[in-house]
């Protein structure tokens, strides 16, 4: 057999190459270490995806708070106008248009926000979630801040309504304050011109302003009815512990009832063409008849109410 030693003097083989198991190995560890970079982008990724989401949210609830705000803005606006309304006595009418003008509004207010909330939802289930964040949130500002103007537009316009309201109801409580004034002076002036006795009647008699005709009316046994002077009466009931009566007056060709009239209260009532003033009063109710007087104009042109040209 040969030797294979190397000759003195010569020079050594070259070491021999590594094994393939260390360059299986190599290639191993390389592949790990990118999966960990790729592994750690992702997370990072979807960590930043997550806060962009929770800002997102975050955002969406001060939203939703604004909205709330302006809710309980218009309901507070809403009870407000039914306080004024039951104060001042706003018609039924009135009251009902404010309430369905308040509950739509509400109702607007709540389809935008229930619409915003879904448009978000659905763009952030998308796969290109983080493309879409910055155009979900801009159109989400760009709503909030259009429901938020067409909410103090309208509420703006219920205010305005509300004041229209109140300047309305002021002049109208102005006005029945002048009425009741009216209306006592009227009563004070004929309750000196009524008598409520024989005296007082002898009395009025000697002024020589009316005529003034006295009659005892009893309850009819048929409907028939008593003239007095030159209209006709028809007792219909009496209430002797309250003092009431209802009667009938026949003018002309008309019938006028009154009813739950007083003892001692002037009932008016207009005859004729002229529209002359004759006024009954009734001092006594008994329990089938009631006793008082008629009065009648005495100067029938000068007392017309409103006079006429006859041909």
């Amino acid at each position: 057999m040969f030797s294979l030693k190397p000759k003195e003097g010569g020079s050594t083989l070259p070491p021999p190459p590594p094994p393939r198991n260390a360059l299986l190995n190599a290639g191993i560890a390389l592949s790990l270490i990118l999966i960990a970079g790729l592994v750690y982008n992702a997370y990072t990724t979807h960590t930043g995806l997550e806060e962009r989401i929770g800002f997102l949210e975050h955002q969406l609830a001060d939203q939703t708070d604004q909205m709330k705000a302006v809710k309980k803005h218009a309901t507070d606006m809403g009870s407000d106008l039914e306080v004024v309304t039951k104060k001042l006595g706003v018609t039924t009418q009135e009251l009902t248009a404010s309430r369905r003008f308040a509950e739509k509004l509400q109702a607007e207010q709540e389809k935008a926000r229930h619409e915003l909330a879904t448009e978000i939802a659905t763009k952030a289930s998308t796969t290109d979630v983080a493309a879409n964040v910055a155009a979900v949130r801009e159109e989400a500002s760009t709503k909030v801040a259009e429901v938020q103007q067409n909410a103090e537009a309208k509420i703006g316009s219920v205010s305005g309504e509300v004041k229209t309201v109140a300047a309305n109801l002021d002049a109208t409580r102005r006005d029945l304050a002048d009425s009741r004034r009216e209306i006592t002076d009227v009563k004070t002036s004929l309750s000196a011109q009524i008598a409520t006795n024989a005296g007082e009647l002898a009395e009025l008699r000697r002024k020589g302003e009316r005529d003034y005709f006295e009659f005892d009316l009893p309850k009819p046994k048929k409907n028939e009815m008593t003239r007095v002077a030159d209209v006709q009466l028809q007792l219909r009931k009496t209430d002797p512990k309250k003092a009431k009566y209802d009667v009938l007056i026949q003018v002309d060709d008309s019938k006028l009832e009154k009813k739950d009239r007083t003892a001692n209260e002037p009932v008016q009532f207009l005859v004729g063409r002229d529209k002359l003033r004759y006024e009954i009063v009734v001092n006594f109710v008994d329990k089938d008849r009631v006793r008082g007087y008629l009065s009648a104009p005495k100067d029938k042109a000068l007392a017309a109410e409103r006079p006429q040209f006859r041909p």
